[in-house]
């Protein structure tokens, strides 16, 4: 009864299904990200501070970059980098048996491979090292 024109074709029904499962799909993962890491901070926060006699045997460096696009005053959009450095210490106990935490107070300039000493951790951080005088 009523012509409406050419049809739009399948090409654009698929194109409308796709995309909003994909953003979808993106939405979740940002989410379970965020969730994730907000578990991780409030175990670790929650953790009981321990002290033990520890040597530290590798320090290491992680840099993370992110790009991100911004709207600029033209109405344009230009991507912003950043990037986020994240330092870890590997202790060795007295037992043999070794594992790695993020310096979460700037220890990592301030201890060496080698040093010798009280670590005091909490959860996945180590929050001091006092070094032993020889």
């Amino acid at each position: 009864m009523f012509d409406t024109g050419p049809s739009l074709g399948g090409g654009f029904g698929l194109m409308f299904t796709i995309i909003p499962i994909l953003i979808v799909i993106v939405f979740v993962i940002v989410i379970v990200g965020i969730v994730t890491n907000g578990a991780r901070y409030f175990k670790n926060a929650r953790a009981p501070r321990q002290s033990a006699f520890a040597r530290v045997v590798a320090k290491r460096m992680e840099v993370r970059n992110h790009t991100s696009h911004h709207s600029n005053s033209n109405g344009g959009m230009h991507p912003v980098n950043s990037a986020r450095t994240y330092y870890y210490i590997t202790l060795e106990f007295d037992d043999g048996s070794r594992k790695e935490y993020l310096d979460v107070k700037s220890l990592f300039g301030l201890v060496i491979e080698g040093d010798e000493g009280y670590a005091a951790v909490q959860g996945d951080w180590i929050v001091a090292f006092e070094r032993e005088r020889v």
